[in-house]
């Protein structure tokens, strides 16, 4: 019985057809990128202090006294201004307020709002709905909500995929992302704002899973390590770079995210461009539909393809096969795929809460926004060279641990820098999110290798929720700092370091065949296991 890459070997692995379809397919993550960080802009804090009513007659000496200034380098005060009523008893009294000791006036809350500098953005949804102080909490969690959606979408679109198909799920979640974003640009308030935040996030990782997969089916073998890096992965970078140039130059979150929007309208041509999947169409007795797919890749590339393209063995086969479903527990059933299951959940849980906590942070590096998110984005590039090299020519355990040790190791090194390097504490950030990239897109790779084919999907399935617990995480992370300077990149450094060495302890898949079965499955590293030992 012949296997579908054997059967569709006429076709070439590198004809115009593949591709037409390795460009259109990874283009259509570049949305992924701005939609899933957007927020770095939209949801950024400008500078700002307590409001002072114009109403009040208050010379502009005694004004600008009336904010508290604060910490080493005496900035005003964000949430605390001194008393207005003490103020204005004062400023009749003494029109010069230099001769004041200010820091005995009681203080009090900014009981009138806040006044936002201009010298960044025009608005974001901090100034907008003022996200400060006491509610600073609330603008990571508009984030957080927005990880949750794509928990929720990495658990139905393999599902939907499955049932429906690739090609109608991949467009679906286009067309829900960009509806959803073009509705969140009229929210009136924060809760409308979450809302559909979550919608958007569904849509997002829907769109990204649905690509992968269908590129993964509809190219040859040979080509997909190549697909998930210099395509998925550079198209999800050129997103990345995309954004803050826009960014720039739209300073209204708004118009900003309307803008980004309506660059997703140009995915609905593809429709008409990009064929379901064959082997799914195979998977669903749909074998008419497969052969025109099939038929048709074939006169794109031009190459004439045989009188009969399934043997009349192999359409009994196709007819009478069915896979099936394996439960969730199955993860759990024997001591060494319940250990491989639990190391790999915590490594996704903390490579994703490095990679978008780093991602997120960007406001907070010195230097301009702008250009340090561009260089995030640009750093996917070689992040990606890199993991398809090291997967073509390396340990799989030893080259992400590699790649965790080095983020870990350069954010824990931050701590001895000088303050007035700051230039080199960004570079060493940036290193660290390299690092981050580059064990992200290969623990994908590496987690279909370690689980049998008939746990597969299930085991990426929960991996990937996994990750989107870390994600979830993720922007609460960086309020750590309030208690403590850099707590959180220790924070970060430390579980990332730990992740290096538990992946030590995984069984390593390099230039072996994968497993089909559970008790084909190698064997966790340096500790052994007791009681049942295989299912199938």
């Amino acid at each position: 019985m012949r296997d579908y890459d054997e059967i569709t070997a006429f076709l070439g692995d590198w004809g115009p057809h593949q591709k037409l379809l390795f460009f259109l397919l990874s283009s259509c993550t570049i949305s992924n990128s701005f939609y899933g960080l957007n927020i770095i802009f939209v949801g950024d804090v400008p500078e700002h202090h307590c409001l002072i009513p114009e109403n009040l007659n208050l010379s502009e000496a005694w004004r600008n006294k009336t904010i508290p200034l604060q910490g080493a380098e005496q900035q005003r005060s964000k949430c605390s201004r001194y008393r207005l009523d003490v103020i204005m008893n004062l400023s009749e009294t003494f029109p010069d307020p230099d001769f004041l000791n200010m820091s005995e006036i009681e203080q009090e809350p900014c009981l009138d709002g806040w006044e936002y500098s201009k010298e960044q953005y025009i608005s974001t949804i901090v100034s907008e709905w003022d996200l400060v102080c006491n509610n600073n909490w609330k603008e990571p969690l508009a984030t957080s909500v927005f990880f949750i959606g794509m928990l929720v979408g990495s658990f139905s679109s393999g599902i939907l995929s499955d049932r429906f198909g690739r090609k109608i799920v991949l467009f679906g979640a286009i067309a829900l992302q960009t509806i959803f974003s073009m509705l969140i640009v009229f929210s009136p308030n924060l809760e409308i704002f979450c809302l559909i935040m979550f919608f958007r996030g569904i849509g997002g990782l829907a769109n990204y899973v649905a690509a992968f997969i269908l590129g993964s089916e509809l190219l040859a073998d040979s080509m997909r390590i190549v697909y998930s890096t210099f395509g998925v992965g550079v198209f999800y970078a050129i997103g990345y770079m995309f954004l803050p140039f826009v960014a720039y130059f739209i300073r209204e979150w708004r118009t900003l995210m309307m803008t980004l929007t309506l660059c997703c309208l140009l995915y609905i041509p593809l429709w008409w461009f990009i064929p379901e999947s064959p082997r799914w169409l195979l998977s669903k007795g749909r074998v008419e539909e497969a052969e025109s797919v099939i038929r048709l890749m074939a006169k794109k590339n031009g190459v004439t393809p045989p009188p009969k393209i399934f043997s009349e063995l192999e359409l009994e086969y196709i007819k009478n096969n069915e896979v099936k479903s394996v439960p969730f527990a199955q993860l759990l059933k024997t001591c060494n795929i319940r250990a491989i299951t639990i190391i790999n959940v915590l490594i996704w849980m903390i490579i994703s809460m490095g990679y978008y906590g780093l991602s997120l942070n960007v406001p907070d590096l010195h230097g301009d926004d702008y250009l340090n998110c561009f260089l995030f984005g640009a750093a996917e590039i070689p992040a990606n060279i890199a993991t398809w090299f090291l997967l073509k020519k390396f340990s799989r355990r030893f080259s992400i641990s590699g790649a965790l040790f080095l983020g870990g190791s350069v954010l824990l090194f931050i701590q001895l820098i000088p303050s007035d390097l700051l230039v080199l504490a960004t570079v060493l950030v940036l290193i660290g999110r390299l690092g981050a990239s580059c064990a992200f897109f290969m623990v994908y790779i590496y987690t279909a290798e370690l689980y049998p084919t008939t746990l597969r999907n299930t085991g990426l399935g929960v991996s990937a929720m996994a990750s989107r617990i870390g994600s979830i995480l993720s922007p609460y992370i960086f309020l750590l700092d309030a208690y403590q300077e850099n707590l959180s990149l220790i924070l970060i450094a430390t579980l990332t370091i730990f992740a290096a060495i538990a992946v030590l302890f995984l069984p390593e898949t390099f230039n072996t065949p994968l497993p089909d079965t559970i008790d084909q499955m190698k064997k966790v590293k340096w500790f052994k296991c007791t009681g049942r030992t295989h299912s199938n």
